[in-house]
């Protein structure tokens, strides 16, 4: 894990060798026979993962805690000795479909940890949740045996509030979810019809209905796209009446239901001058004592998990750049390099003055410039820990005089004045 706790670049983006007695190569070797061991399953690698998001959930004030849910290609387009691609599109995207289910902090927005990781290839899925599912499962479907293993894996009375992006217009699932006594917090497409005040209209049209009325309030100020910006939100009571369909062997199928009575928040966010940059339905089941608020807060930290992939991607493991061959290897590494971005979310969170100045050794370790106002980023403090770890590790094997003298010899700002 150790390994990964740094800022790859994509030309170097196999795990980093720190400065034991232990070669360079020693090193990808052991951590090729490691990913390569049958006997490392993927759900024994993922135990850490959840130990760590139940106790930093341990230490959280809130009543409720919010796995969120989202999926992300990997791309891989120009690794030919990948066999097992999958294609994405029209275009030229191949490779294979990462999904997680995230822990965030319901009080604060923190990201926790990871609290399952699924990838999709052409033939199998490799899954830290046991069994794993078939290679033919949708999203939808795999969202429920989430649900009931992450309640498992965390073991605690809190409730869990499962985040969820808009991906189809399902009527189904939402009923399942509900019928098995599984909070959630859905955002759904502008084409849902719903029944609102005993007649059918489309959300977008009730949106319009509640900014008439003037319901949209409770105005605070947040981030889109990192400038500055404004949210209001307003809530309905709507019922679900439609029926659900399913495709089964090429033939859609009728699936009737019971009406699912659910709140819905609807959340704005616009521009300085008023323009609306985001509009957000959320049907929700989640008590009324949850304020709408709130509910929309928490979907607005959905996008802690952008981040997380972030960091896995382009502003840290540079993941697409991996070169193992098999799959299962690189699921593997996903866990571990998972780890590390534990590792530094935890960084992230230390309060009082030691965090503050640990983030900033880190910070400065790392060499990156920050913007104005902002005291770090994850990827600063990724690169920083990097940078943190070698001098420890050469400390353990060299004596200070002996690197300072050393270091003089070639780096002639570096020798020590005469003391004579």
């Amino acid at each position: 894990m150790n390994e990964h706790l740094r800022g790859a670049t994509p030309v170097a983006a196999g795990p980093a060798a720190l400065p034991r007695l232990t070669t360079a190569f020693a090193s990808t070797q052991a951590a090729w026979r490691f990913f390569a061991n049958d006997a490392v399953s993927l759900p024994a690698l993922a135990g850490p993962l959840q130990t760590a998001g139940r106790r930093a959930l341990e230490d959280s004030p809130a009543e409720y805690a919010l796995p969120v849910h989202d999926w992300s290609i990997l791309n891989y387009h120009r690794h030919t000795a990948k066999a097992d691609h999958m294609a994405f599109g029209k275009g030229s995207a191949r490779g294979y479909e990462l999904a997680s289910a995230l822990l965030v902090d319901a009080a604060n927005g923190d990201p926790l940890a990871p609290l399952e990781l699924r990838l999709r290839t052409a033939t199998a899925v490799y899954s830290t949740r046991a069994p794993a599912p078939g290679p033919s499962e949708g999203h939808w479907d795999g969202v429920w045996p989430t649900m009931r293993a992450a309640a498992a894996a965390l073991g605690l009375a809190r409730p869990l509030v499962h985040v969820i992006d808009c991906e189809a217009d399902s009527v189904g699932h939402p009923r399942l979810w509900h019928r098995r006594r599984q909070l959630f917090l859905v955002r759904t497409d502008g084409t849902r019809a719903v029944r609102w005040r005993g007649r059918e209209c489309r959300l977008p049209a009730l949106a319009a209905a509640l900014e008439r009325e003037g319901a949209f309030a409770a105005p605070r100020p947040v981030l889109y796209h990192g400038r500055g910006a404004t949210q209001t939100v307003a809530e309905a009571e709507v019922v679900l009446t439609r029926p659900a369909y399913r495709n089964r062997g090429g033939r859609r199928e009728v699936v009737p239901g019971r009406p699912l009575r659910l709140r819905l928040v609807v959340s704005r966010v616009r521009d300085d001058h008023g323009t609306l940059l985001a509009q957000w339905h959320l049907p929700t089941n989640l008590p009324a004592g949850v304020a709408a608020e709130r509910v929309a807060l928490w979907y607005y930290w959905r996008w802690r998990i952008e981040s997380f992939f972030k960091l896995l991607k382009g502003a840290g493991q540079q993941v697409e750049a991996w070169q193992q061959e098999s799959a299962e290897a690189i699921a593997k590494r996903l866990v571990v390099a998972s780890m590390a971005c534990v590792v530094v979310w935890q960084v992230a969170r230390l309060g009082g003055a030691e965090g503050e100045r640990w983030r900033e050794l880190l910070v400065r370790l790392s060499g990156r410039q920050m913007k104005r106002g902002v005291a770090f980023t994850p990827p600063a403090l990724l690169a920083g820990l990097w940078v943190l770890l070698p001098m420890t590790e050469v400390l353990t094997h060299y004596d200070l005089e002996e690197i300072q003298r050393l270091a003089s010899a070639v780096l002639p700002s570096h020798a020590r004045p005469n003391s004579g």
